[in-house]
């Protein structure tokens, strides 16, 4: 069963990344932007990485794609895709891409829906979130198309039903 952990908008945070990923000890990682670290800090070492707003190293990649499992991600910031207005344009891109999942942050408001045949997650901030108290970050897991499971937790390590969201993407 593929685990990928979703973080975004960490801007400069290290020993968040260090916990969550010591706690889950996941497959595949992505960090949607704003990390505001070196591209190749360690605290970012083994995470598919995008360009934020807020980072300032150009080696970092606008938008990036990945297949993990039988799925393939669209990884992107969201500033470029106007995600604080609406996720159309994002999902657009992706599904120009082929790509049946869309990661971004920007908006720092966890939560995660589908759009037709997509999935799209936006982690929160495990630094500054917004519309709820909680630093949070996701964990999407899938034993098949059909049984395909996002889960939020806090920083802390505490799940978060009321985000959770269970999907089919067949």
């Amino acid at each position: 069963m593929p685990e990928v952990l979703i973080v975004s908008d960490s801007h400069g945070s290290t020993d968040e990344l260090k916990v969550i990923k010591e706690r889950h000890s996941p497959e595949y990682m992505i960090h949607c932007g704003d990390s505001e670290l070196d591209m190749d800090a360690p605290e970012l070492d083994g995470f598919v990485k995008v360009a934020g707003n807020c980072d300032v190293d150009v080696r970092f990649p606008e938008e990036q794609t990945s297949a993990i499992g039988d799925l393939y991600f669209f990884i992107a910031h969201g500033h470029l895709h106007q995600v604080k207005s609406n996720p159309l344009a994002i999902a657009y891109r992706a599904q120009e891409l082929k790509a049946q999942v869309v990661c971004f942050g920007h908006t720092h408001i966890a939560g995660a829906e589908k759009i037709g045949q997509q999935l799209l997650i936006n982690p929160g901030s495990v630094l500054l979130p917004r519309r709820r108290t909680e630093k949070t970050y996701a964990l999407m897991n899938w034993h098949t198309l059909d049984d395909v499971r996002v889960d939020f937790y806090t920083v802390e390590g505490n799940h978060l039903d009321e985000l959770s969201l269970r999907t089919s993407l067949t």
